[in-house]
């Protein structure tokens, strides 16, 4: 039982399962698993200042500005369920979007408690994302090499289509890991330097990594 404030920051590279992570720790503690991507379109749809202003650069299919970004991110963190405590995932994803939050958690007079960097082995990550497939009717998640389905077209669930993610193909997924090591791995030292980061071990069962997770928190 954690009967302390949470708030946490989750870093990992593309497929380390961080979001699977943030989703249960969220649940576990009853606060808000805030990623970039949701918080972003809910701004948009609740039409807030800075929502506005990222809604026309989204439909313009431009990157929202860091600022707007930052902006959005002041706002969601004053909702009335992050009183409890929060886990950001997604951001921040350099070292000056980590030194804009840190301005805004100043000034919101709000802190983190721990950076959780999930660990995983770049062969398996891999793995975990080439061969990824997702039903497209029910949302049931496969992966033809660890926990392959019967059919490779087709989910076991519902006989749903299983389809792969446009970026989930070996040149974009080792791409996407030359970014993670270029813009987010600083995130690594910057974090360490304040006494905040843990490490966990993110090549082991789900259920051992929430271990993990829940011990370095306590």
């Amino acid at each position: 039982m954690i009967d302390k404030q949470v708030q946490v920051i989750f870093l990992g590279a593309p497929g380390s399962g961080k979001g699977t992570q943030a989703d249960i720790l969220s649940e576990e503690l009853n606060i808000p698993h805030v990623d970039t991507g949701s918080m972003l379109r809910s701004a948009v749809a609740e039409g807030t200042e800075y929502g506005k202003i990222a809604e026309g650069f989204m439909e313009q299919g431009q990157l929202v500005p860091p600022e707007i970004v930052i902006g959005i991110i002041k706002e969601r963190l004053q909702k009335s369920d992050c009183t409890k405590g929060f886990i950001l995932d997604g951001f921040p994803r350099n070292t000056i979007q980590a030194e804009g939050l840190d301005s805004i958690l100043k000034e919101i007079q709000k802190e983190i408690t721990c950076v959780l960097n999930v660990e995983v082995d770049e062969s398996i990550l891999t793995d975990r994302l080439v061969y990824r497939r997702t039903c497209g009717n029910c949302g049931a998640k496969y992966n033809l090499k660890s926990s392959p389905p019967k059919d490779e077209t087709i989910c076991d669930k519902c006989g749903g289509e299983l389809t792969q993610r446009s970026d989930d193909n070996l040149e974009n997924t080792k791409r996407r890991f030359k970014t993670y090591k270029n813009e987010t791995e600083p995130l690594i030292e910057y974090y360490s330097s304040k006494g905040l980061l843990k490490n966990i071990n993110g090549n082991n069962s789900i259920d051992k990594i929430f271990e993990e997770i829940l011990n370095a928190i306590k």
